[in-house]
Formats: structure tokens, C-alpha cells, sequence
């Protein structure tokens, strides 16, 4: 029974991941640039879209810099290991907002 449980939720968290993943080509196929945390923008309509995207594609952000942090940088896998976590527990909460999403409609 609980073997079941752990594979849901790593199912859970694979779509959230994807999900993010997603998002963020999306982004980079529409307007050519990595998806990044910092936000510009003169509208507030491109604005509320951008932090709509930021939420979905935070996953994807945190371990890119993470990874990058990590190889390039030269941090501490501590840090990585860290990133690592909250990518994970962002992505788990992401694909149940999707997976209620799909089951709504």
C-alpha cells in the first residue's frame, strides 16, 4: 500500500515538473529569452502574465540556477542538494494544481 502511495506522488511530481518545463520553452520559443525570476514590465496585463508564468515554470528556474550555481560557481552540493528539495516540493504542488485542473474540466 504505501509503495502505491510514494509512486503517486512521485507521479504527481513528475507532471508538475513537466508542466514547468513546458512553460518555460513556451516562453523561450515565444520570446526568445530564458525564463528568469526578475520581471519587467510597462503593462499590467504583461506583468500578471509574467508572475503567472514565473509560479508555473519555478521549478525549472530554481534548478537551472541551481545546476549553474553548482558547475560554474563551484557552491557547495549542500546548496544543490537544497534546490533540489524545494524543485521538488514546488513541482509536487504544481502537478496537483494540474491534476485538479484536468479532473475540473
Amino acid at each position: 500500500m504505501f509503495e502505491s502511495e510514494y509512486l503517486l506522488y512521485a507521479y504527481v511530481t513528475a507532471i508538475g515538473f513537466c508542466a514547468a518545463g513546458l512553460c518555460t520553452s513556451a516562453w523561450q520559443l515565444v520570446t526568445g529569452l530564458p525564463l528568469k525570476f526578475s520581471l519587467r514590465a510597462e503593462h499590467s496585463f504583461a506583468a500578471l502574465f509574467g508572475v503567472l508564468a514565473r509560479v508555473m515554470a519555478g521549478p525549472v528556474i530554481v534548478m537551472r540556477n541551481a545546476i549553474r550555481g553548482a558547475v560554474v560557481e563551484g557552491r557547495a552540493p549542500f546548496w544543490l542538494a537544497l534546490s533540489t528539495f524545494i524543485s521538488m516540493v514546488w513541482s509536487f504542488f504544481t502537478g496537483v494544481v494540474m491534476l485538479e485542473l484536468l479532473y475540473r474540466l
